[in-house]
């Protein structure tokens, strides 16, 4: 009986282990199968990402602008660092300094010390199992390393932008950086724009691999290609541009200005021929530089158009013919009374019945608040709209802004003769020399454009001009740019003008608002014209804030604008009239 007892025991324990082993293996096939499938599956297979080239951006010639190069980024392991921290560092120190920055060689050296000193802090830490220890290191200074034989020390290659014209139109450009996953992402100008198109794909390739690393050659291989960036062609000319770029730098240490930009286009199409801006930065280096430098002043800076803007009003007015350009002034012998508010003159000068077109020539605020009274405030408005103020352009650069204008219900008389003037309102540099482009070419609002064309690896896009319906007449448009010639010939900047040629413009100077007043001392001069005024190959708006030398739009920006105006004649080999 014992004996039996014993052997029902046995049996049971047996029963009972065969019952746990056939559960724990339904467990782990049945229930866990797929899971532990997939796991031996994801140790199996290697997915490795292959790498895409982003689009180069290209001026009208095709020349790059921005195209890009291989480089390489240094990284390791603190933890696996045998080598005392201090002797690697003192030998990395000299390879990884920017020595661009340093050219002094008491700045180079101390650029040394600093570096040696932040790379041996963060190799010293041994509780890192990982330190990047910098992006963007070239092929040279790669092989350089290399030559130091430092264990544990790793490369990966990374693509980065390559900039052969170095900073020539960044605010045009903009910059490459991370986004939030670290993924390569275009900000501000073409390059946030166009983001979309430049990007690109990378692709995948999926292998399976043993416990060494090696392909199965019977394993799963699949791929999956690569899509490359789409390319920019812009209608932006090098030339023109570096015409541009060296009077303004000249112009700003000429005139002792802030800061300043030009733009130069077709006013015909609305292509941007040129855009600069001053002070700039280096896309290729932009974390260097203050966030404040990285937009475009010329679309995202609003500013009090002042004189230029007279060109606007009288235009339409003279497109209604409440006005001709023989039309006298009946107010303009003195300071003219608007509600409780006194126009004055720029030069406190006046001229007593003098025709519009010396209105002009003369910058004559109170001969302009006569032009406004003959408009009236609807009709200004409404003409503003078509101008386009208080609109976006709808240029293709990234972080356009527009302040809209009042409601018509919000303007008062005073703001209706100080508008006429161009005070009491703002606009962008891109809005103002569209609407002035109305003038130039023939009645339209054109959209100003970077691009011509998207070029992909199968087809390309053209972009072509958008131009909205003709609303300046024929007789308007002669009008006003027969007295925007003689503003230039009789008007306070006639000494700059080049000799021979017929230019059509018109200056400004704007007093900066400052906490509800305006600031006495600190000006904006502005000039905008086109060129030759019968049949315009270019328009350019010029503008520089706070002018020390001259707090007259007259005296630098004018004479700024005919510096570039004469080149680009000549560029464009336009005879003189006759």
């Amino acid at each position: 009986m014992e004996f039996q007892g014993r052997i029902s025991v046995v049996g049971t324990l047996f029963t009972l282990f065969t019952f746990l082993i056939i559960s724990r293996l339904f467990y782990w096939q049945i229930i866990k199968g797929p899971q532990m499938s997939a796991l031996a599956v994801s140790q199996r297979e290697k997915v490795e990402a292959i790498p895409y080239q982003r689009g180069s951006i290209y001026a009208s010639d095709n020349s790059p602008l921005v195209s890009n190069k291989n480089s390489y980024f240094l990284f390791t392991d603190p933890s696996k660092i045998s080598q005392p921290s201090d002797q690697i560092a003192k030998l990395l120190a000299p390879i990884l300094v920017d020595k661009t920055k340093a050219t002094e060689s008491s700045l180079l050296e101390s650029e040394i010390k600093t570096t040696q000193e932040q790379l041996t802090k963060s190799l010293s830490d041994k509780s890192k199992s990982w330190y990047g220890i910098k992006h963007r290191i070239s092929l040279s200074e790669k092989e350089e390393i290399e030559k130091l034989q430092i264990k544990n020390l790793s490369f990966n290659e990374e693509v980065v932008r390559f900039y052969p014209e170095a900073s020539m139109a960044a605010h045009t450009i903009g910059f490459v950086g991370s986004d939030f996953s670290g993924e390569p992402t275009g900000y501000f100008g073409l390059e946030g724009f166009y983001d979309l198109e430049l990007k690109g794909r990378a692709g995948r390739l999926v292998q399976e691999k043993d416990v060494f690393n090696k392909p199965i050659l019977t394993g799963l291989f699949e791929t999956e290609e690569q899509s490359d960036g789409k390319d920019l062609i812009l209608f932006l000319d090098r030339t023109v541009q570096s015409i541009v770029e060296e009077s303004l730098k000249d112009g700003l240490k000429k005139y002792g200005a802030k800061s300043g930009w030009v733009v130069v286009m077709d006013p015909k199409t609305g292509a941007i021929l040129a855009m600069a801006s001053q002070p700039s930065y280096d896309p290729a280096n932009f974390q260097d530089y203050e966030q404040n430098l990285y937009k475009n002043p010329v679309i995202s800076e609003a500013y009090e158009p002042g004189s230029t803007f007279k060109v606007l009003v009288m235009s339409a007015a003279l497109n209604e013919k409440v006005v001709t350009p023989e039309t006298r002034c009946t107010i303009c012998d003195g300071p003219y009374k608007v509600d409780k508010y006194y126009i004055n003159t720029w030069n406190h000068k006046y001229y007593p019945n003098q025709t519009l077109t010396e209105v002009l020539e003369h910058s004559d605020n109170v001969g302009m608040v006569f032009v406004s009274q003959k408009l009236g405030k609807e009709k200004m408005l409404d003409y503003l709209d078509k101008f386009g103020i208080g609109k976006k352009t709808g240029i293709d650069l990234q972080d356009e802004a527009s302040i809209p204008l009042k409601n018509s219900e919000e303007w008062s008389i005073v703001d209706t003769s100080t508008a006429s003037f161009g005070q009491g309102l703002v606009v962008t540099g891109i809005q103002m020399i569209r609407a002035v482009s109305a003038i130039a070419n023939g009645g339209m609002l054109v959209e100003p454009h970077m691009a011509s064309k998207i070029v992909g690896e199968n087809k390309s896009l053209e972009i072509k001009p958008k131009t909205a319906e003709k609303f300046l007449s024929s007789e308007a448009i002669s009008d006003i740019t027969h007295m925007m010639v003689e503003a230039v010939d009789k008007g306070e900047a006639k000494w700059a003008k080049p000799a021979g040629f017929q230019i059509a413009g018109k200056t400004g100077t704007a007093q900066i608002p400052v906490s509800g007043h305006y600031d006495e001392t600190k000006t904006i001069a502005s000039f905008v014209g086109f060129a030759p005024a019968n049949n315009p190959k270019f328009i350019i708006l010029t503008y520089l804030r706070e002018p020390t030398s001259s707090p007259w739009g007259s005296e630098t920006a004018a004479p700024l604008f005919f510096q570039i105006a004469k080149k680009l004649l000549i560029y464009y080999d336009i005879q003189p009239d006759k």
